[in-house]
């Protein structure tokens, strides 16, 4: 019984998917990192835009 358990691999799967799935979680948050300034510069030049652009709904008599 002690043998068959130490020879047994059917644990081995899930200790693979648990090391991939902490890659793709690192990985994840190293490309969140390194984007997350980017698109905070981009976010605040459209907010720029937008509030430098006022769209006026009444006649002008000029």
């Amino acid at each position: 019984m002690i043998k068959t358990f130490l020879n047994s691999e059917s644990g081995a799967v899930t200790v693979d998917w648990v090391v991939l799935t902490a890659a793709i979680v690192g990985l994840g948050l190293a490309v969140m990192a390194v984007v997350s300034g980017g698109v905070q510069n981009l976010s605040q030049d459209i907010d720029t835009q937008l509030e430098a652009n006022h769209i006026t709904t009444a006649f002008s008599t000029n």
